[in-house]
């Protein structure tokens, strides 16, 4: 089957198996690697990318689902080869370890403040609770959030 997608503002199709999911589709038939495939069952959001102005685990999308919506991934956050302050802060705070929990993080970041642009810590933590990390202890995480709070204002 032919799907055709909107993926970070560029018209994208590929040939697909039904069966496969986005992030299959988006990772392997289109060349986004900056979606992880960690879990594969929506637990570590790792993956996560907005469909339809969604945030979505995309391993539990079936690519044929997604056919002739938009899709962002991390990649798409970014405008003309500059990183958005949501990527620049996780950077600068030292967020990012082995980065394989990043992209969700970064993702589920962006939906966050794009809803609340002045989260409590609490609120923080309730938006990156589908997001599981192994390398830290979450305080630099927090930290990024609050400075891409600061800067985005949105």
């Amino acid at each position: 089957m032919k799907l055709r997608l909107l993926v970070n503002g560029e018209p994208r199709e590929a040939d697909i198996w039904e069966g496969e999911s986005l992030l299959y589709v988006l990772r392997e038939r289109m060349g986004l690697f900056g979606s992880k495939n960690a879990c594969e069952q929506g637990e570590c959001g790792s993956c996560s990318v907005y469909l339809g102005g969604t945030l979505v685990c995309a391993c539990l999308v079936l690519a044929g689902q997604a056919g002739g919506s938009e899709v962002v991934t991390v990649e798409g956050l970014s405008e003309q080869g500059r990183m958005h302050p949501v990527q620049e802060a996780f950077l600068e705070a030292g967020a990012v370890q082995c980065g394989f929990c990043t992209p969700g993080l970064i993702m589920a970041t962006h939906d966050l403040l794009a809803r609340n642009p002045g989260p409590t810590e609490a609120e923080v933590r309730e938006a990156l609770a589908g997001n599981l990390c192994r390398c830290t202890g979450y305080e630099k995480i927090l930290a990024a959030v609050q400075t891409a709070a600061e800067r985005t204002g949105t």
